[in-house]
């Protein structure tokens, strides 16, 4: 789970929270920036400050029910939805996407159904 939150100062509180196999949960605090105002599409974001990682919105549902999350090098790309499970259908339209944008959709790794 990703959770994204306005902070006082601007900037943007990152936690991210999963569960391993073996059902503990582990969390990672960070926050962001937005580095692209026009579209507010592209962020830089720190789980170990200084160091700091691109974070671009590339696809993005209407109703925010999905995200798709790539940066530059296209060595990272994540897929965050609002539910535990993602449609099939959903998933294959996003996917077959991913290639005219330069990511290689067959190293993504789908979680848990």
């Amino acid at each position: 789970m990703a959770s994204y939150a306005l902070r006082p100062d601007g900037k943007i509180s990152v936690i991210n929270t999963c569960q391993t196999h073996e059902g503990k949960l582990k969390q990672a605090n960070g926050w962001a920036q937005v580095v692209d105002q026009k579209s507010g599409s592209k962020l830089k974001v720190t789980f170990f400050w200084p160091f700091f990682g691109d974070y671009w919105i590339i696809d993005l549902d209407p109703n925010y029910e999905y995200a798709v999350v790539g940066e530059p090098s296209r060595k990272y790309l994540w897929i965050l939805s609002r539910t535990a499970k993602m449609d099939d259908r959903i998933y294959a339209e996003i996917t077959s996407r991913l290639a005219a944008k330069g990511y290689d959709a067959g190293k993504l790794e789908r979680g848990r159904q």
